[in-house]
């Protein structure tokens, strides 16, 4: 798989694990955003995610921060042709709004993007959620409008059911419509059986570029959740509790310390190199709010888990699926 045309900049040599923007303007405020931004470029990462809503769900926002802060960060850099710059459209902006893939809808908001981003292209362009009434031809024509006007390079989809998925692609290859190049769902050591059931046999057939989000599963594969007393040591943890912890998720976490000690690196690194080690896998989506964070992506990218490694990683996330 060609992952330089996956993820839509032919000349630029792709580093796979992708920074996941919603922290920008959300846990990161614009000059700790600027910081880490640096930091992740100089360790030699150059492809950044993020949406046209992020961070709506922060009270007093209205979405677009993260985007206003990347493209602040990008004219102070003059580093846009450093980097492969992914968003997302058609998530909602509040919660009485539903999403939104029409072509009047789409056309609209890019403009509002790459006035945001401060560039005059994106290089992947992602159905972030997809409202399944839009007639998918619709959605495709607009898209290759944005193609043909040199706005948008390629384009992808995230949160999208997998009936609308390969009929898009069927619409796309039969009207000669733009082809979506990658699929960016939820996926990584705990969440597996979503994807590995319902896509992997879709990205594997149409050579899509699978770039997942929540890859570290919310923080809960990163080892700092170890016993219930740590998870009170965190805003979210409630939550990530009430999801992971279970006998499951107490198997993975111990797989993923032993396999850690072994290799003398972090659980987050052998979190990523797991997902990076699965065969449809392009780059995970991670994000980060400290420079200690990074280094879990370079030690990922140098970490190349063995069949034993792989093995007792795979058993411990064992799922049933109905």
């Amino acid at each position: 798989m060609d992952n330089k045309r996956v993820l839509g900049h032919s000349e630029l040599a792709v580093v796979p694990i992708i920074f996941g923007g919603n922290v920008l303007g959300w846990t990161l405020d614009e000059n700790q955003s600027f910081q880490i931004l640096d930091q992740f470029i100089d360790l030699g990462f150059n492809a950044i995610d993020t949406a046209n809503n992020y961070s709506h769900w922060v009270p007093g926002h209205i979405g677009g921060e993260s985007e206003t802060i990347i493209g602040k960060w990008l004219q102070k850099t003059n580093k846009r042709d450093q980097i492969i710059l992914a968003t997302k459209v058609g998530g909602r902006f509040d919660y009485q709004s539903k999403p939104n893939v029409r072509a009047s809808y789409l056309l609209e908001q890019v403009e509002h993007s790459l006035k945001r981003l401060q560039t005059d292209y994106i290089d992947l362009y992602q159905t972030h959620y997809d409202d399944e009434e839009t007639p998918i031809d619709e959605t495709l024509k607009a898209y290759e409008q944005l193609i043909q006007q040199g706005k948008v390079r390629y384009i992808g989809a995230s949160n999208i059911g997998k009936e609308r998925l390969q009929e898009s692609l069927t619409i796309a290859n039969a009207q000669q419509l733009p082809k979506y190049s990658s699929l960016q769902p939820e996926y990584n050591l705990f969440d597996r059986a979503h994807y590995e059931t319902q896509y992997l046999a879709i990205a594997q057939e149409n050579q899509l570029g699978v770039i997942p989000y929540y890859a570290l599963a919310s923080g809960f594969l990163t080892g700092k959740y170890k016993s219930e007393a740590d998870f009170k040591q965190y805003t979210r943890g409630s939550g990530i509790e009430k999801r992971y912890w279970n006998d499951r998720g107490r198997r993975i976490i111990i797989a993923l310390e032993e396999v850690a000690a072994g290799y003398h690196t972090s659980a987050s690194a052998i979190a990523l190199a797991w997902l990076l080690a699965q065969p449809t896998i392009t780059a995970p989506i991670a994000s980060a709010t400290k420079e200690s964070h990074l280094a879990a992506f370079v030690a990922a990218l140098q970490v190349r888990l063995g069949e034993d490694a792989l093995g007792k990683l795979n058993e411990a996330s064992q799922y049933d699926y109905n």
